[in-house]
Order: C-alpha cells, then sequence, then structure tokens
C-alpha cells in the first residue's frame, strides 16, 4: 500500500502555479502509477492541518523533451502532474500561503 507521502511527489511552483492558488487550485508532481482518488485522499490526508477538501482533480502526463548541452544529447525525465481544486468552504494549504 502506498503511503500519502509517497503518492505526492513535490510541489510545482511556476508562474502559472500561482496564478491558480487564488482559486485554490494548486499542482504537484505525483507518482507515475497514481490515480485521482489515491491523489485525492493523498493531499487530504498530508494537509489535514489545514483542513483540506479536495473537490476535483485532473492529471496530465507530462513527455520527455529532448535536451542538449554542448555537444551532448539527453532527454528531460517523464512525470505526470496533477492539478487539485480544493472547495470553496476549504482551508488554503499552509505550505503555498507563504509563496504568494
Amino acid at each position: 500500500m502506498k503511503s500519502a507521502h509517497d503518492i505526492i511527489i513535490r510541489p510545482v511552483i511556476t508562474e502559472a502555479a500561482m496564478d491558480l492558488m487564488a482559486a485554490k487550485t494548486y499542482v504537484f508532481e505525483v507518482q507515475k502509477n497514481a490515480t485521482k482518488p489515491e491523489i485525492a485522499k493523498a493531499v487530504e490526508e498530508v494537509f489535514k492541518s489545514s483542513k483540506v477538501k479536495v473537490a476535483s482533480v485532473r492529471t496530465i502526463n507530462m513527455k520527455k523533451k529532448p535536451k542538449r548541452l554542448g555537444v551532448h544529447f539527453g532527454y528531460t525525465s517523464e512525470w505526470k502532474k496533477a492539478i487539485v481544486t480544493l472547495t470553496a468552504d476549504s482551508g488554503e494549504i499552509e505550505f503555498f500561503a507563504g509563496l504568494n
């Protein structure tokens, strides 16, 4: 059985993700094989001190991209992105509160 901290790898902090935070929408990198119900349960469990309730989860499989450093070629790794929207009466995630 996967624990909540194994499912959520890290938060994704970009300009676009910061703009979504005003609407209580947060972006995380998650395990490639995690399902939407598992992601929702993991977010509620990890941030239970903030009284978080998940309204919806959208997932995106990010494909590898070619990269180059001088004469060396390679690819970025593939990963899965989860966009988590909280309910209107839910508390905000404390981790992201200090970033605005």
